[in-house]
């Protein structure tokens, strides 16, 4: 049986923390897709747009050796890809474990028979910290 993963994510201002998250991920399933959420999920999930354009967003991860293959994501309710693609688990930071969204989500994923697989979260980059940085260094 083939096993599909899914790693969903904005991939703003790729960093390292979006490295090593594919990274991790590739060796769990023998197809690997991530999943790059739209500008406009992106402004309503984060309240404010990405800095690097969807176009440009999905051709780096595309570019990625670990990623078989980079989709548009639409929806911040990972059932909307799941519906479509139909991966057996599911790849988050673990900033979401523990928390009241990662319940929400592991319980979406669970009704579908999806795991939903944490791996650590790369506190020292991030895309929110390295837009703070710009921000200081432009002011």
């Amino acid at each position: 049986m083939t096993v599909v993963g899914y790693v969903p994510g904005a991939y703003d201002l790729f960093h390292v923390g979006h490295l090593n998250i594919l990274r991790r991920a590739r060796p769990d399933c023998d197809v690997l897709i991530a999943g790059v959420v739209t500008d406009e999920t992106v402004l309503r999930a984060k309240g404010k747009p990405p800095v690097v354009p969807l176009v440009e967003r999905l051709q780096i991860v595309a570019s990625i050796g670990f990623v078989d293959q980079a989709v548009v994501d639409t929806s911040t309710d990972k059932r909307v890809m799941w519906e479509r693609l139909h991966f057996d688990v599911l790849f988050k930071g673990d900033d979401w474990k523990g928390t009241e969204k990662g319940a929400l989500l592991e319980s979406s994923m669970a009704s579908v028979g999806v795991r939903v697989v944490y791996f650590p979260y790369t506190a020292h980059t991030s895309s929110t910290s390295l837009r703070a940085l710009l921000a200081r260094q432009l002011t």
